[in-house]
């Protein structure tokens, strides 16, 4: 087993723009500019994977499926695709784009007998996104409450699933760290692999992720901290593979 931390450098895609938000608050958004130079950016930087999402579909306030499509058909590398993906049709449409995985969010808490079957017929193609608000599951854009993030994590490891997405809500966008302590019990809960989300400030965070790697911690993703400038994609994967 590899102790190298994939990252997952993310672009968040709101009327055609690349966003970041805070706490994943609608309004809160610092926009930066094409999404797909920014993906361009992380690619050409080494990035081997993109972590892209669809704000207004997660929102539910409309789509950017035609620019999330050009830019991962316009990417080499992996793809890994949130946003609003809550039925067969959202989903096929999803995976149509040619995308490595699909990130599954509110769906997962309000119809899991859909989850457990997509698990069953996509495999690893399909990753659970667990946002998490003290010890409850946060649903449809972070606005509800969606029951114990543990039941869920155990329901749909008996699934199969085999990416849990964890971001701690509170620390999400605000620079302040990830939830190590999170993401060490969903780690241990699930043989499935924890992508660490939300609160990536500095590379030191990037050390801290790196050493839990043998637990099962086998990748972050990365946004506010890239976009303001904290540090370049090329030091932080050199952290993430301990070259650095």
């Amino acid at each position: 087993m590899t102790d190298t931390l994939t990252l997952l450098p993310a672009v968040d895609v709101q009327g055609g723009q690349a966003v970041q938000l805070t706490q994943g608050v609608a309004g809160s958004e610092k926009t930066f500019g094409d999404p797909l130079a920014a993906a361009r950016r992380w690619q050409d930087a080494g990035a081997e994977w993109l972590h892209l999402v669809d704000l207004d579909a997660a929102f539910g306030r409309g789509s950017n499926a035609e620019v999330i499509a050009e830019i991962t058909a316009a990417m080499r590398l992996n793809v890994e695709l949130s946003g609003g993906i809550r039925d067969d049709a959202s989903l096929e449409r999803a995976l149509a784009t040619g995308c490595r995985r699909v990130n599954i969010g509110t769906a997962a808490l309000e119809n899991p007998a859909w989850c457990e079957r997509i698990i069953g017929e996509h495999g690893d193609r399909i990753g659970i996104a667990i946002d998490v608000k003290g010890t409850q599951l946060a649903a449809r854009g972070w606005v509800r409450e969606g029951g114990d993030w543990a039941e869920a994590v155990d329901r749909l490891s008996a699934a199969g699933c085999r990416t849990f997405v964890v971001t701690d809500v509170a620390s999400d966008g605000m620079l302040t760290g990830p939830n190590l302590h999170l993401l060490q019990e969903v780690a241990q809960r699930t043989d499935a692999e924890v992508i660490a989300s939300g609160g990536i400030a500095r590379l030191e965070d990037l050390e801290a992720l790196r050493q839990l790697v043998p637990l099962g911690i086998t990748g972050a993703i990365i946004g506010t901290a890239l976009y303001v400038g904290n540090f370049t994609l090329t030091d932080a994967l050199a952290v993430a593979s301990g070259t650095a």
